[in-house]
């Protein structure tokens, strides 16, 4: 079992910038895919950045420019960089894990075994 916990969540104005940070349990963090997705209230789930075991990175047009993902193996933490927020960007931001080396969707939610809590952000106009 994979735990997953957020944490960097916040009210910012629009134009400004937070870093969410992923902290997972797994003793092979090394090893897992690990993706960002985000829900406001009253839409579907939303793919926004995942970065692979391999280190493949995958972003949604809406972020690209704006948003980085990156990992820190030691640390077993997943990280994003959301710079330049827009009131859009409001939502409950998901961290999530794939444990299967291959063949998993990165970019649904079906895709991965494990979620975290969520961490609201919150951009303001």
């Amino acid at each position: 079992q994979v735990q997953l916990v957020e944490s960097g969540g916040g009210l910012v104005q629009a134009g400004g910038s937070l870093r969410l940070s992923c902290a997972a349990s797994g003793r092979t963090f090394s090893t897992y895919t690990m993706g960002w997705f985000r829900q406001a209230p009253g839409k579907e789930r939303e793919f926004v950045a995942a970065i692979s075991w391999r280190r493949n990175i995958y972003y949604a047009d809406s972020v690209k420019g704006r948003f980085t993902i990156s990992r820190d193996d030691a640390k077993n933490t997943v990280y994003l960089q959301m710079n330049s927020l827009k009131p859009e960007d409001t939502a409950v931001y998901y961290c999530a894990a794939s444990i299967k080396p291959y063949g998993r969707p990165v970019r649904t939610p079906s895709g991965y075994d494990y979620w975290g809590q969520g961490t609201q952000v919150t951009v303001s106009s």
